[in-house]
């Protein structure tokens, strides 16, 4: 009889027990912080837009004393933004010929650039600024630009050089990057003068120099100039950017 009575006992206790067990998991459970809603989780950076090319001014000329001649450049930022252009990039040449300077401004509006750059006014700014060569302008309309931020130390190469042909010399440089990158040669700018899409300007961020004068300097790269058009030789100017905007 005992034995009967604990038998039928024993649903009882294991509902208790199952009960008691589903209690305290319930209660864990209420406990437990709900979890975060999915729009506020930390999402992946977006891979950044590759720069949109812009069209810029440059002058090229020689100063006697560069820290005089960018103090006064930097004082005249109103006349540049009145003739639509803005502080881009300083460069200098390299060794003996840092006093040597590229100015590089954004262009927005082109005649408005071409006046100011023909104008007394501007004249008598450099004169001023102690610039002692005739300067040099260029109106370039940039196809290709990469505005990655680079070392202050890195030293690029400009040149310059007339073509036949844009787009077919556009095709050769393209299939001969592979080139330039095993010369320690990373493309920057690549561009057309506005007036002129036969008269191309090219910035490299140099990684090697003795590659890179090697490279300028070989047979592959002549024969790929002649073979994508090129007329007469390329000018080459090696610089360091001194200041960018």
């Amino acid at each position: 009889m005992k034995q009967f009575k604990f038998l039928a006992a024993v649903p009882v206790i294991m509902a208790l027990v199952f009960s008691s067990c589903n209690n305290s998991t319930d209660e864990k459970k209420a406990d437990a912080p709900p979890p975060p809603p999915t729009d506020s989780l930390p999402k992946p950076p977006a891979p950044a837009a590759p720069a949109k090319p812009f069209n810029v001014m440059t002058v090229t000329f020689k100063v006697a004393n560069y820290a005089k001649w960018l103090t006064g450049y930097e004082s005249d930022d109103s006349a540049k933004t009145a003739n639509g252009l803005s502080n881009y990039v300083v460069g200098r040449g390299l060794g003996s010929d840092s006093n040597t300077v590229l100015v590089a401004l954004k262009m927005a509006d082109y005649e408005k650039a071409k006046g100011m750059a023909g104008s007394p006014y501007l004249k008598e700014r450099m004169k001023k600024g102690g610039v002692i060569s005739a300067p040099t302008f260029y109106y370039g309309e940039n196809v290709v630009i990469d505005t990655s931020t680079l070392a202050s130390n890195v030293a690029r190469v400009m040149v310059t050089h007339k073509v036949k042909d844009w787009d077919a010399w556009k095709k050769e440089f393209d299939s001969h990057k592979q080139a330039r990158m095993d010369a320690g040669l990373a493309d920057r700018v690549v561009g057309h003068s506005m007036d002129d899409n036969h008269m191309v300007r090219l910035v490299f961020a140099i990684n090697d120099m003795a590659k890179a004068k090697a490279f300028m300097a070989s047979k592959d790269l002549k024969d790929k100039m002649a073979a994508a058009g090129v007329v007469g030789p390329p000018t080459f100017w090696y610089y360091t950017v001194a200041k960018k905007y």
